[in-house]
Formats: structure tokens, C-alpha cells, sequence
């Protein structure tokens, strides 16, 4: 056996290189190793390793408190396991593989899949839902049990003391795990080793209680692994927020079956169909000024009060004449001044991280319709509802963007302008879609891989799984009987999906991975009670396994979603977030209508109402750190900046933030987006009670129509963009996407 020095790690290392920090694949196979032979301290110096095989060897633990913190892929097939508790320290290990070690049991699998909270793909096959149901379904019933132990027969001492408790935890500990009986009793090893750590945990959580545990949202988990197919048809009530369509088209819904391959995908140019063979764009003459992109030094034209919109069915319920308000309430000074250190204290860090990004120049690139009813180029009443850009590999940047509206999901490339991908489902109104990231497991000779999976769903209330590349609509499932308004991909678990539906609920599913043959498994793992239509969902980028926002017709409000919580920890439903304008509601006015939101960094959220004309930035951390109202439980947020916007009184007008770019971006109903870089804050930060006006606005580019002259600014309903703005996409109620491209300005 040869010893494990540096020069050996170097040697067995990739990508070649003189520092072990750089290595990111090691195969140290087939050497005979022993537990003494690997060399903790030595080994920890790997902090870039992403894949290492110990495959062969004669390893009986792994070495404990080795941590690697890029480590994803571990092979320890073929050794002589025995204590898989060691392994506990690889909290990002995504695939595992045990194979062939003898003693490795039932109970040890479970208990590798509560260890390791990452753990996708186990021995080549994918173990997602599996490991999400013992992780949450299962530990919460042993926890009920659990605690039903500690209520019948014991209680803490009086007065506590550290001597005391010890002696109540062994004997409540080994209560525990006599008492309480769950699950087949070829696992009974692994739930007494479960129930021992639930039961220490709670103790714990009696002894030293958080200031903060009057803040949990209480939510009760399924107890079903799987979901059941409803075979009831959904509810033909069309959703009061959505385009009115005709009803009677349900009853001869056909459904595409699972796994069906669409062997009718276009991989035409749009140009080559009806869907954008008569638009073109035709460039702005001096004398369509009206039309003219904004320039930089001009002001942003805003639209008139008295050029509105016609009512549309989808939005007549919200329609409300908009006024400007003409009173603001007035801090006293020490009010002012606090508020004023609080909003800087939050504003400056902003403008020192996003200080190196420079405005872009965004011109008109491509104009398709591609949702259009039987392919029908006269089709300009489809309206697109959501789009958003793939998510970015190693390899190649974020072009594709998906969109979707009608009866159908279009995956387009943002820069030829090409539907590259069409997925259609007669009698079905898609409203809203989101990109995610998978593992795929494609058997014991080769390693998973990630693979980008798109969801979709809509009036009917079924979520569809489509994976692009494949040109395969692998499966669906039934989330809502009533149509569903929202969809969000949980960023860190990407297997984690959230769907908002018209019967005012929140359902979080474990959607799980892929095999080779895109067989999958879906597990429903939570329901929140929001109490009326969600509008949007958002996860905070630094804490997104904990708290969700969601922005709804009456509201704000933000819930705690941390799954395997002590569950009789008193937790309150929701906690509203309120914003200054609501004083100014009246019999007219109602500004409660959240419908725009979106994180600009990990503390600065974008919100905005549509009848207010202005778009709030707040701050999530300062905002939370308030105490609630003590009779109405909401909590003001803590606003940083008003940045001006459209006075309009059309709802449902989506914004979005580029990150990255330290944009933010929101149309209006006259074709126009408002585009806002984040450094006008640095300038405008501390002057209480003024809005900040747009960087620029984006004027509907001319389109015209063979024989029928230009088409005028729709209402832009939703925008996109890529992680670097290269392109911006606006999706409108006139079955138009137009994408725009950018220029850094010098």
C-alpha cells in the first residue's frame, strides 16, 4: 500500500496542477486503504474536490470531521462500511455510491439519507423522494410520538440545572426509543437512531427556547408519499384574473400522455411560419417621434389618466380609476432622521457592490408570434403571460429563454430569434412557468448528470414536466383542482417546486430527479393557507429553505416553510408586510394588490402595486427584524427608495431584477419599459418623500403588419432577463414577445 502524501494527491489529482486546493477529481481506487491510512489534515486541503473514488479499498468509516465542502460525488463501493454516521461531515454530497459493502443494511441507507440533506442519487438510482419522505413525512411522525412520550411522563426540573438535565435526557432519550414503534420493523435500527436524535433535540429546545419562535409559521406535512392522480375534470370556473376563454372546449380536452415524445417540435426559423412571417421591424423615421426610443437625457413620458385602457376580462375586476395622491405623511424629525441612518446603512453597501456594473444600451432585436391560435398570423388577442431565461451552465451562457401563454410553451433562442422548442396542449391556458436544474441518473456505468427541466401549468390546474433538450414532455401532475397562477423553483433544491392556485393555497412538492427512462416520483411535502390568489412567490436568495413571500391580491405576506421543524413549536400562519402607501386608501383607493416582486439583492426586494405608480425598494432583513403589530401581527417595511413608474390602472404588469446588472425592469400598458439602474440611488437615497425616475424608457418599437399598418403599445404583461442582460424579453396581451438586446454604454 503506498502512503498518501502530497506528491501521491498531485499524481492521482485533476485537472493537473501544484496546489491541492485546485483539484477537483481524485481516484485513489484499488489501494488497499485503511481508515489510519487516510491523513485528515492533509485531506482537508482539498476545498475545490468535487468527485473522489475510494472505490476497492478496505475503508470500514470514513474520517470523521473531514469536511469538503465542494465534495458532490463520492464512490465507496467495494469497501468494508460499517458506520455510515461518519459520513455526516459532506453535507453537499449529491450522489453516493455503496455497493458491494456487506454490512451496509436497510436502516443504514435511511440513515445516509437523513445525514446527507443533498443526497440525490444513491447506487446509480435516484433516491429524491425517498430521502425527502424520511426527512420530513417520516421524522415528523416519530417526532408526534416523540413528544407524546415527554407529555405523558416527564417534565423539566425545577430549577434547571445542567446536572439535572443530563440525567433527564438519558432517561427520556431511552423512553424514546423503547416507547415509541413506527414503520417496518426491518428499520427499527434506524428509528430509535432517529427518535434518539429528534428527542435530544427537543429537550434542547425546552432548556434554551429562541427569542424567535413566536415568529414560525405552524404548517402540517402529508403524510402520503405519493400523489394521487385526481380524476375529477378541473373547475371550468374561469379564474377572475386570467382572459376569459370558452368553457365549452373542455369537454373535449385531450391530454397528452406521459413520456410521449413531440415529434412536432419546430426547428424552423420563425421566419419560415406564419407565427412571424408578417411582422417585421421597421426602423424608426424622424418623423415617428412618438415612437422614437427614449433618449437618455430625456425625461420618461408617462401615460396620461385619461388614456386608459379598455376594460379586458381578465383584468376587469381590478380596474379602478388611479389618482395621484396629494398628501404624504410627515416623520417628526427624530422619525426622519432614523429612518434616514436605517435606509443608509442598507443603500451604501448596494452601491459599493454594484458600483462596477455600467447602464446598457437596449435596442429592439426580434418581434415573433409564436402562441397564436392554429398558427394564425391574424391571432393578436392570445395573451403571454410568463417568461424566463435557462438557467446558466458552466458551459455556455443563457440565450434560451421559454414564454408562455395560450395553449402553449415556446422555447426560443433570444438571439436568432427562433423557436427552437414548442410544447402545446389543446384546450389548456399555460400562466406561469419556471426553469429548474435535476439530476439525472443514467445507471450504475456512468455518473449523473444535471439536466435543465422546464415546468409549466395553467387554467387546468396540472403541472407539466417538460425537458427541452430531450424534446420531451416526460409527465404531469395534478396540483390544484382550480387553476394555478404561480410556479417557483426552491434555487438551492432545485427538485423543490412551489404552485399557487386559485383555491388561495401554496403547495410545496419534491418533484425529485430523472432516470435514463425520465421516470419520476412526486411527493407533496407542504400546503400553506394563504387566503387568497397568490399573485407571485419568492424565495430570499440567502435563506430560501426557510421563508417564502408571496405578493397577492390583498397583500404581502411572508411564511415560514423550514420543513422538519419541531411541529409543536407555536408558530403564527403569516405575518403581513405593510407599505406606507396603505394609509392612503380610501373608498377609491385600494393599494393592497401586490402584483410585482422581486429580490434585487440578498436584502433589497422590489414590490410594487399598480395603482400607486411607483415601485417600492425595502429592505428583507431590516423589515423582518421589526416587531410585529401587536394586534394585527404585520410588520411595515422598511422602505429604501421610491423609484416613479406609470400611472396606470392595469393590474398584473410584472417586474423583474437583473442581479447581477443591478437592474430593474417593469413595462406599463402603453408598450413602454421602464428600465431602472440601481447606482440612481446613490443620489437620490436621502431624499425623503421623492421618487427616483428611470434610467430610461423603452418605447414600443414600430411593428408593422402587411397591409394593416403599425401596431400600437400593448400592455407589457412580464419581462425577463438573463443573469449578464444580454437580452431582455416582454411578453404582451397581444400574442407579441419582442426581445430586445444590450450595449454597454462607455
Amino acid at each position: 500500500m503506498e502512503k498518501i502524501t502530497e506528491k501521491l494527491l498531485l499524481e492521482k489529482g485533476s485537472p493537473k496542477t501544484n496546489k491541492l486546493e485546485q483539484i477537483k477529481t481524485l481516484n485513489l481506487s484499488k489501494m488497499a486503504l485503511k481508515l489510519e491510512d487516510l491523513p485528515v489534515k492533509l485531506l482537508s486541503c482539498l476545498k475545490s474536490l468535487e468527485r473522489w473514488d475510494l472505490s476497492g479499498n478496505r475503508l470500514q468509516e470514513f474520517p470523521k470531521r473531514l469536511e469538503l465542502p465542494a465534495l458532490r460525488y463520492l464512490d465507496l463501493s467495494d469497501n468494508q462500511m460499517e458506520d455510515v454516521t461518519t459520513l455526516e461531515s459532506l453535507r453537499a454530497l449529491e450522489e453516493l455510491k455503496m455497493d458491494d459493502n456487506l454490512y451496509i443494511t436497510v436502516s443504514d441507507n435511511y440513515k445516509l439519507f437523513v445525514l446527507l440533506p443533498n443526497l440525490r442519487i444513491y447506487n446509480s438510482k435516484d433516491v429524491t423522494a425517498t430521502a425527502n419522505h424520511l426527512r420530513y413525512v417520516y421524522s415528523d411522525n416519530l417526532r408526534t410520538r416523540m413528544i407524546a412520550v415527554w407529555e405523558r411522563s416527564f417534565s423539566l426540573p425545577d430549577p434547571v440545572s445542567a446536572e439535572k438535565l443530563s440525567s433527564l435526557e438519558k432517561n427520556f432519550v431511552s423512553a424514546a426509543r423503547q416507547q415509541v414503534k413506527f414503520g417496518p420493523t426491518s428499520v427499527a435500527d434506524f428509528t430509535k437512531w432517529r427518535v434518539e436524535i429528534l428527542a435530544k433535540e427537543y429537550l434542547r429546545s425546552l432548556a434554551e427556547p429562541k427569542e424567535d419562535s413566536d415568529d414560525e409559521a405552524h404548517t402540517e406535512n402529508n403524510d402520503d408519499t405519493d400523489v394521487s392522480e385526481v380524476t375529477d375534470g378541473p373547475d371550468k370556473e374561469t379564474s377572475p384574473k386570467r382572459k376569459q376563454t370558452d368553457t365549452a372546449a373542455d369537454a373535449s380536452i385531450s391530454l397528452t400522455p406521459r413520456k410521449k415524445l413531440r415529434a412536432d417540435l419546430p426547428e424552423s426559423p420563425a421566419e419560415s411560419n406564419p407565427r412571424k412571417s408578417s411582422l417585421r421591424l421597421k426602423p424608426l423615421a424622424g418623423t415617428q417621434s412618438r415612437m422614437s426610443p427614449l433618449k437618455p437625457n430625456r425625461g420618461p413620458s408617462t401615460p396620461s389618466k385619461t388614456e386608459t385602457k379598455a376594460e379586458t376580462p381578465r383584468r376587469s375586476a381590478k380596474v379602478q380609476q388611479v389618482k395621484e395622491a396629494e398628501k404624504k405623511d410627515h416623520l417628526s424629525r427624530k422619525e426622519a432622521k432614523a429612518a434616514q441612518l436605517h435606509r443608509n446603512a442598507h443603500v451604501l453597501p448596494i452601491i459599493k457592490a454594484c458600483s462596477k456594473t455600467k447602464p446598457v444600451s437596449l435596442k429592439p432585436l426580434h418581434a415573433l408570434q409564436c402562441h397564436s391560435k392554429q398558427d394564425s398570423s391574424d391571432d393578436f388577442s392570445t395573451q403571454l403571460w410568463a417568461c424566463a431565461f435557462q438557467p446558466q451552465s458552466e458551459s455556455s451562457g443563457s440565450r434560451l429563454v421559454a414564454t408562455c401563454g395560450g395553449d402553449s410553451v415556446c422555447v426560443i433562442d433570444c438571439e436568432m430569434g427562433k423557436v427552437m422548442k414548442k410544447y402545446k396542449v389543446p384546450g389548456e391556458e399555460f400562466f406561469s412557468l419556471a426553469w429548474t436544474t435535476v439530476l439525472m441518473s443514467r445507471g450504475i456505468s456512468a455518473p449523473s448528470q444535471p439536466c435543465s427541466i422546464l415546468a409549466a401549468g395553467g387554467k387546468r390546474g396540472l403541472v407539466k414536466l417538460i425537458y427541452p433538450r430531450n424534446n420531451m414532455a416526460y409527465g404531469e401532475f395534478r396540483a390544484s383542482r382550480k387553476s394555478l397562477s404561480v410556479l417557483r423553483f426552491n434555487h438551492r433544491q432545485g427538485n423543490f417546486l412551489f404552485t399557487g392556485s386559485y383555491d388561495n393555497k401554496i403547495i410545496m412538492w419534491d418533484i425529485g430527479g430523472l432516470d435514463k427512462h425520465c421516470n419520476f416520483k412526486v411527493i407533496q411535502l407542504l400546503t400553506l393557507e394563504v387566503g387568497t390568489t397568490p399573485l407571485h412567490i419568492c424565495l430570499p436568495p440567502a435563506s430560501p429553505d426557510t421563508h417564502l413571500l408571496t405578493a397577492c391580491e390583498d397583500g404581502l405576506f411572508c411564511y415560514n416553510t423550514q420543513l422538519g421543524a419541531n411541529s409543536t413549536a407555536k408558530r403564527s400562519n403569516k405575518t403581513e408586510i405593510t407599505f406606507p402607501i396603505y394609509k392612503m386608501e380610501d373608498k377609491q383607493q385600494n393599494y393592497h394588490t401586490i402584483d410585482g416582486l422581486s429580490f434585487l439583492t440578498d436584502d433589497v426586494v422590489a414590490s410594487k402595486s399598480h395603482t400607486h405608480g411607483s415601485i417600492y425598494l425595502w429592505s428583507w432583513s431590516g423589515t423582518r427584524s421589526q416587531r410585529p403589530d401587536k394586534r394585527s401581527g404585520s410588520v411595515c417595511a422598511v422602505v429604501l427608495a421610491e423609484l416613479q413608474w406609470a400611472l396606470t390602472d392595469v393590474p398584473y404588469l410584472s417586474l423583474n431584477t437583473c442581479p447581477g446588472r443591478a437592474y430593474i425592469v417593469c413595462g406599463d400598458d402603453k408598450g413602454q419599459i421602464w428600465t431602472y439602474h440601481i447606482t440612481n440611488l446613490q443620489k437620490n437615497s436621502g431624499q425623503r418623500g421623492e421618487t427616483i425616475p428611470p434610467t430610461e424608457v423603452l418605447e414600443w418599437p414600430t411593428l408593422m403588419r402587411k397591409g394593416l399598418g403599425q401596431i400600437e403599445g400593448p400592455s407589457i404583461n412580464s419581462v425577463a432577463m438573463d443573469p449578464e442582460l444580454h437580452y431582455l424579453v416582454a411578453l404582451t396581451d397581444k400574442n407579441l414577445a419582442v426581445i430586445w438586446k444590450s450595449e454597454v454604454l462607455s
